[in-house]
């Protein structure tokens, strides 16, 4: 660690903690050229999570966009927030686990886990959610979806 008083790249730790629950280490050094003291701290660099776009942009997965989608489908029906909080928890966990190793999922596979779930949940927001996702073109296509859910859950 390169010396902010003089340059020097000789230094000795003298103390060493973990901070933030393990999330970082913070270290007291002191240069051996000129023995000024100062603080240096360590943290795990991770590679944030990706969403792969249908046109092939990655974006870093946003929490906070996953909710809102959630929420409008949602809109006015008889679903209580800590519902809808367990749900976006449960969706982002199954989206980080299914991209584990590559740190990416696609809108279309992270599509399908919202669909899974509104299913189980909430049929309307179901169809709401589709309606969107899956880009209707034209009545016919909306019908069919909904018989789907109409054979479900017979």
């Amino acid at each position: 660690m390169r010396c902010p008083y003089c340059g020097s790249l000789d230094d000795k730790v003298i103390e060493s903690r973990t901070m933030a629950n393990g999330e970082s280490i913070r270290r007291r050094r002191e240069c051996i050229s000129c023995g000024y003291r100062f603080t240096s701290y360590e943290r795990i660099e991770e590679k944030p999570f990706m969403v792969v776009k249908r046109d092939g942009r990655r974006e870093p997965f946003n929490r906070m966009k996953l909710e809102k989608g959630i929420e409008r489908a949602l809109e006015k029906r008889p679903v209580s927030t800590t519902m809808v909080e367990q749900l976006v928890n449960e969706i982002e966990d199954k989206a980080v686990m299914h991209g584990k190793v590559s740190r990416e999922i696609s809108t279309a596979e992270l599509g399908e886990l919202v669909l899974q779930r509104l299913n189980e949940v909430d049929k309307v927001a179901y169809i709401r959610f589709a309606s969107v996702y899956k880009h209707f073109e034209n009545l016919d296509e909306f019908l069919t979806e909904v018989k789907k859910v109409e054979g479900n859950k017979k």
